[in-house]
């Protein structure tokens, strides 16, 4: 009857174990951005849309100033993205593919952030079909933009 008792006990322990291994295998929280853009810009919910769909929590915020927070951002005006969204200490501009952004995010570049200017046909919330490869530029204050990533 003692070795029952213990094979009991075992299995109990064991579902324990199991129970907080799967705990600990849960998905992290959602990163949280925050995305401006053109109160009447309808890609701009699409790429809140397709960031929320990736794992995002995404807080929309229109704006008529949306100019001058990229700029206050570091992005230069021959590079400023359809929206401008913040993820933790970085912006990403524009249309940026997921890949990249998460790209981004796990290696953690000392830049400011991405961005990829205009509103490329077949991008993540744009319509159409893709027309070319995508350029995405890093953004820092002060220094030249480089490619990061073509997509």
């Amino acid at each position: 009857m003692k070795k029952l008792i213990g094979l009991a006990s075992l299995g109990t322990a064991g579902a324990a174990a199991v129970l907080a291994m799967s705990l600990n295998a849960a998905p992290a929280a959602a990163q949280e951005a925050t995305l401006y853009k053109n109160p009447q810009c309808g890609c701009c919910e699409s790429y809140a849309d397709y960031l929320r769909e990736n794992g995002f929590t995404v807080e929309v915020k229109p704006t008529h100033d949306l100019a001058q927070i990229s700029r206050d951002a570091g992005i230069p005006d021959d590079f400023h993205g359809c929206h401008t969204t913040f993820l933790g200490d970085y912006v990403v501009s524009g249309h940026v593919p997921i890949d990249v952004v998460n790209k981004l995010l796990d290696e953690r570049p000392d830049i400011a952030g991405l961005t990829l200017p205009g509103m490329p046909l077949g991008s993540p919330g744009m319509g159409g079909a893709k027309q070319e490869p995508f350029k995405i530029y890093t953004v820092e204050k002060g220094v030249n933009t480089t490619v990061y990533a073509v997509e």
